[in-house]
């Protein structure tokens, strides 16, 4: 792909030239949802202004979306709501289609002089991007905004752990660590155009749709989508809980994390802006300031290595072959409690601690990351194989979480059966795996007070079945 400017986060993905006789410039918005410290809104509305064009903004609704239903879509859409009416400030048009969205971007940009993207991770992005140029007869760029430190610049390969991404990620984190300004657009008047199809519904009548997967419901109680929201919640971990994010993040029972995954998931949030916010906040060098950009730069980056590097991201055999073969040799082993997929979906387990952070996930969309990793770690513990388990876990990470079906949750969970980590002493059903046992919940925190915390919380008192107490 040849590079458009010295910043890399800007690529050319064909050889096709600008088209003259174009409408306007299209902005394809997808990873990135938002108006500010939008890298692909500042080059599409820089390249609009200098060809002096109309900028349309189209997004795509794909109504099949892998594994999304109505808990994911109102939160993006309650995004949306915010971010169209503030293009439409900026000077652009926004246009909400619905469809392919290979199909529909390819009908938008037959009038484009040019199309500019946003990256994502996932192979659904990619293969949707490929498809694409296979039509378009215009220039395409793509612009990696969702990413801290640009994965290729980083790294040009799947990378063992974070110790080793780590030295090549801060390596160019001064070149990257920036804001962007979209500028306003100059050429305000779009005009009417017969191949565009504007399809501004009220989004709220999207949400009533049959289409729509809705057996699990929204979380706007707990977590409504939208920049606004996202700042505000930011401000909060700013003003009052950096200052103890180290010391207290994987302290379950209190709330010092921030809470912007679903935002990063939802591209509501800028991951550069995040990233200088905490740095602005902070004093230099600050131990607390530093634990979150390790999570934010490294961790995160981590994960979006995995996923570009790894096309079977979500398929076992996508785990490291020692994780795989020890499993396999501990296949057999005697399981003090089994349980089947609805059990841990309706959170009818032994384990009270379990059962509360499968409840936290079920009612709010979130769950506490330190609980994350003993939640996962259990399924894999009270499953009839490791290959079952981490099917389960994917399933019900998906199928609940706000921020599931990201890169992040897909290294996660691969995470909880080995990826990314190393051997540890071998055991019982995990073999040489990390295991997490309730007892260290209870010497490294206070799990019994996360329950009633839950339990205040959600409305729900968290019980444990008599099998096995």
């Amino acid at each position: 792909m040849k590079k458009l400017m010295p910043d890399e986060r800007v690529r050319i993905l064909n050889s096709s030239p600008t088209w003259d006789g174009g409408d306007y410039v299209l902005y394809a918005m997808r990873s990135a949802q938002r108006v500010e410290d939008n890298p692909a809104l500042a080059l599409a509305a820089a390249r609009a202004n200098e060809l002096a064009k109309p900028l349309v903004v189209a997004f795509c609704l794909l109504l099949d979306f892998p594994e999304a239903n109505l808990r994911h879509f109102t939160f993006m859409l309650e995004g949306l709501a915010e971010t169209f009416p503030a293009l439409r400030k900026l000077g652009a048009e926004p246009v909400l289609v619905r469809g392919r969205w290979s199909e529909e971007m390819e009908r938008l940009a037959r009038a484009a002089c040019e199309v500019v993207l946003d990256r994502g991770y996932l192979r659904l992005h990619r293969d949707d991007v490929a498809e694409l140029l296979d039509k378009v007869t215009c220039r395409v760029f793509e612009v990696e905004g969702e990413a801290v430190v640009p994965v290729e610049e980083a790294s040009e390969k799947a990378e063992y752990a974070a110790r080793t991404l780590r030295p090549r990620v801060h390596r160019h984190l001064a070149e990257f660590l920036h804001r962007v300004e979209v500028p306003e657009i100059q050429n305000k008047e779009p005009g009417e155009f017969e191949s565009l199809d504007r399809g501004l519904m009220d989004l709220s009548e999207f949400l009533k749709g049959k289409h729509l997967d809705r057996s699990i419901g929204p979380v706007s109680r707990y977590f409504r989508g939208g920049p606004t929201e996202a700042q505000r919640r930011l401000q909060s971990f700013l003003e009052g809980k950096l200052s103890r994010y180290d010391d207290q993040r994987n302290q379950p029972q209190t709330d010092f994390t921030s809470q912007m995954s679903p935002y990063l998931h939802y591209g509501m949030v800028s991951p550069v802006s995040l990233a200088l916010s905490v740095r602005e906040a902070a004093p230099p060098k600050d131990p607390q300031a530093e634990s979150f950009l390790e999570e934010l730069v490294v961790r995160r980056g981590l994960s979006q290595n995995f996923c570009h590097f790894t096309r079977g991201y979500d398929q076992w055999d996508c785990l490291p072959e020692w994780a795989r073969k020890t499993l396999q040799t501990h296949k057999s082993d005697s399981r003090p409690h089994l349980y089947s997929r609805e059990e841990l979906e309706h959170a009818e387990t032994h384990d009270p601690y379990w059962n509360a952070a499968q409840i936290e996930m079920v009612e709010t969309g979130y769950m506490h990351n330190y609980m994350r990793m003993y939640w996962g770690k259990k399924i894999l513990e009270w499953s009839s194989s490791p290959e079952y388990a981490y099917q389960t876990t994917l399933f019900l990470n998906n199928k609940y979480f706000l921020d599931g079906r990201d890169p992040v949750s897909f290294a996660n969970v691969g995470w909880l059966f080995g990826l990314h980590d190393r051997p540890w002493q071998e055991r019982e059903i995990y073999g040489t795996v990390r295991c997490m046992m309730a007892s260290g919940l209870e010497r490294k925190g206070d799990p019994k007070a996360y329950v009633k915390k839950i339990e205040q919380l959600t409305g729900r008192t968290v019980l444990a079945t008599a099998r096995g107490d």
